[in-house]
């Protein structure tokens, strides 16, 4: 049982070696790397241990319970909670072998854009940004916000949101909680512009992108890029309008195209665009892999394709349901203010359930 088991902690024990070598932490991106793993491998490594001991009790009970003596029956009678244990044991072992998605432990930059419905769906787009900054501060992230573009009542066209974490196990990573969040989100309201009470349908898109460790792992040849500048736009302060601040760039081979205008230095807009720039290139190399295992994408609840609608947000009912799961919830105005837990761990059992029966039927 649990055959992979044994190369796994041979992993972890290698790990433990690399990470107490002092020249791995000469390379930030590969210790981060190294370390996230070895994370990953630790609630392996413990829960093999719970569930040898596990066997062990039970095997020892069965033991004492078949052997001759006035103590038989009382071990006998504690035969089946320890085979419930063991069992049990079992099953959380077998649930942390499901393969994870390399990508999970990483941060990630959020992008969200108002989509049909006008300065409605600007205004959505601001809910939404809300509403993942007070998810972020409930989890102890960090966020920066790279650019904004705002609407005329206030809301955002679109929005560049960097989340970063600190969490050890890969499960509870940054990536892993937010990738469920790429789609299409839907909201039914009587919009601030609706003078007749009426409820208007709009929608945003939100991506999520797993954010490259370091400016290196995803190489990009100076050569390949075009930038344009050009005068910032809309709130931002006295160099709006007045100098050359915003930074346009295009990436040749892929046709990416990222712009940002937040900051007064044409320096730091550069470095933001390129941030971006690397996050959406290194989401394509993910895509291209998944492509290459047709059983590993089609496993994902997850998807980063906008015309998705992957969630509705029903403001008279105060309802939220997601699409994917099948999950409601009357509650909408908790979630909007950054209950997301429930939503989203809805989608990650949904995507455990998939990786099961996918490693039933590869068992076949």
């Amino acid at each position: 049982m649990f055959e992979s088991v044994e190369r796994l902690l041979a992993e972890h024990r290698e790990l433990a070696g690399q990470l107490s070598d002092p020249a791995l932490h000469a390379d930030a991106a590969r210790a981060r790397r190294v370390g996230r793993r070895y994370a990953e491998l630790g609630a392996v490594v413990a829960a093999h241990r719970e569930w040898e001991q596990a066997v062990a009790d039970r095997d020892d009970a069965r033991e004492l319970a078949a052997a001759p003596g006035e103590d038989a029956a009382a071990f006998a009678a504690e035969v089946p909670a320890l085979e419930a244990a063991a069992d049990e044991a079992a099953e959380r072992l077998r649930r942390l072998l499901i393969p994870r998605d390399p990508d999970d432990g990483r941060d990630v930059i959020l992008e969200i854009k108002g989509g049909e419905g006008g300065e409605e769906a600007a205004l959505f787009a601001g809910d939404l940004l809300r509403m993942y900054l007070r998810y972020a501060e409930s989890r102890g992230w960090r966020t920066e916000v790279l650019s904004a573009t705002h609407s005329d009542l206030g809301g955002f066209k679109d929005v560049h949101v960097a989340v970063r974490g600190s969490a050890q196990d890969p499960a509870e990573g940054v990536y892993a909680r937010l990738k469920h969040e790429g789609g299409v989100h839907r909201v039914q309201r009587v919009p601030v512009t609706e003078s007749a009470g009426r409820i208007h349908t709009s929608a945003a898109g939100v991506l999520v992108l797993p954010e490259a460790d370091a400016p290196d792992e995803v190489q990009i040849d100076p050569n390949d890029l075009k930038t344009d500048v050009f005068r910032s736009s809309g709130p931002g302060g006295q160099s709006v309008n007045t100098t050359d601040s915003a930074v346009r760039l295009t990436h040749l081979p892929t046709g990416i195209v990222v712009s940002m205008q937040n900051e007064k230095s044409q320096i730091q807009n550069r470095e933001a665009a390129l941030r971006v720039l690397r996050s959406r290139l290194l989401e394509r190399q993910r895509a291209e892999r998944d492509a290459e295992d047709s059983a590993a994408r089609s496993a994902q609840v997850r998807t980063m394709d906008r015309s998705e609608r992957i969630r509705t947000y029903n403001f008279p009912e105060n309802r939220i349901a997601d699409h994917r799961t099948g999950f409601k919830a009357h509650n909408l105005d908790a979630v909007l203010d950054g209950a997301l837990d429930p939503v989203i761990d809805s989608c990650v059992a949904l995507d455990e359930q998939r990786r099961l029966a996918r490693l039933g039927e590869e068992a076949r």
